[in-house]
């Protein structure tokens, strides 16, 4: 596993943290060894996940209020993207079941007390069910209203995309009440399917389904309040370290294929097009890391400027990830679009990050506006 850009932040980092850092590095190295053959039959490796419990990434994760370690934003995105070189489905899933349980805890603090802390340390499944079909990128503003009953509210309508929702002891769901989002805990019950869509390019082991709500109770002792600036921002954080992970992974197998491939008489990496273009790639790489690692040491300095800031880094790191897994398809050629090798995988895998709320689309205007000064854009 390549531990450059992750070892800049374990350097940084206490000892706790570090050992965290470590322990990831160690499991990742493990899930790459299956990550094909589950990405093969898009299923769940619930292994992965149990073994990132069991490693104490749990307690680690869970902001010291609310009863846990509280891993600052830096140590938090090496995690993410260490174990997403190694598999980014588990990647996936994990950061949003940590957005999703940490979410629960922090929003119905004032209610439920430790209730949701509890269960997540118990390691109970949480997943993260706000993306509409409509109008995926507004996650934080659901537009399906639910309608009031005995006891809270009803939902009929749809999420999507949500990853790991097929395991989720818990999910965490909004829509619209009085007008205004409202955020709530649901146990899945008869009211709530999946509806089995799921055979996609990439990720294919998140089985991020479609999940169906048929008037599925959002009760009222299970509300709790909306996100706030100083709560965990988990999934904002990981998404970009997704996309460094399979980035990384993907600049490996191509820097392996390159030194292994013999072109008359000489090893492909010695044709001086296949050097340029991995001079490009490892410095946009590189740029994109810096960026990122800028966001993260702000949010751990409480800097507002981390919000903008992130925008930029899983802006950039999307496109970075797809461009460096495009140019190992180049680099691999026709052997590159073989099941056996890992190159086809993480070139699909590589598009995903780019499609997830916010998608570049929508991040491009927000950037662009602001540099701009032609209006602020809904965030």
């Amino acid at each position: 596993m390549t531990v450059g850009f992750i070892g800049e932040a374990r350097d940084s980092v206490d000892d706790r943290e570090r050992g965290h850092i470590d322990t990831v590095i160690g499991l990742a190295e493990q899930f790459a060894k299956l990550a094909a053959d589950h990405d093969e039959r898009a299923e769940i490796n619930v292994a992965n996940l149990d073994a990132l419990h069991d490693a104490g990434l749990t307690a680690a994760v869970l902001p010291a209020a609310v009863g846990g370690e509280g891993l600052s934003y830096r140590a938090f995105g090496a995690i993410v993207r260490a174990i997403a070189q190694g598999d980014p489905a588990t990647a996936t899933i994990w950061a949003m079941h940590t957005g999703a349980g940490v979410g629960l805890a922090e929003l119905t603090r004032d209610g439920l007390g430790s209730f949701f802390a509890d269960e997540f340390l118990a390691g109970r499944r949480f997943a993260n069910a706000l993306s509409e079909p409509a109008t995926g990128n507004a996650f934080l503003n659901p537009q399906q209203d639910a309608q009031p009953v005995d006891g809270g509210w009803t939902l009929h309508g749809a999420k999507r995309f949500v990853s790991g929702s097929e395991i989720a002891d818990y999910l965490l769901v909004n829509a619209r009440v009085d007008g205004e989002p409202a955020y709530f805990a649901v146990i899945p019950d008869d009211s709530v399917t999946f509806v089995p869509i799921w055979d996609t390019l990439g990720l294919r082991a998140t089985r991020s389904q479609l999940v169906s709500f048929d008037n599925t109770l959002l009760a009222a002792d299970k509300r709790g309040r909306v996100p706030g600036p100083t709560d965990f921002a988990a999934i904002p954080a990981a998404l970009p370290a997704i996309s460094l992970g399979i980035a990384d992974a993907a600049l490996a197998a191509l820097i392996a294929h390159a030194r292994g491939r013999e072109i008359a008489g000489a090893p492909l990496s010695h044709q001086q097009w296949v050097q340029h273009a991995v001079a490009d790639a490892e410095i946009k790489l590189t740029a994109a890391h810096a960026l990122y690692d800028k966001a993260l040491r702000e949010a751990d300095a409480h800097d507002p400027a981390f919000f903008p800031d992130l925008n930029r880094a899983k802006y950039l790191a999307n496109k970075v990830a797809v461009e460096v897994s495009g140019l190992g398809v180049r680099i691999g050629g026709g052997t590159g679009f073989l099941k056996t090798s890992p190159i086809q995988r993480h070139h699909r895998d590589a598009q995903a990050g780019q499609l997830m709320a916010h998608s570049t689309e929508v991040l491009a205007t927000i950037i662009g506006s602001d540099v701009l000064g032609v209006g602020v854009q809904a965030r």
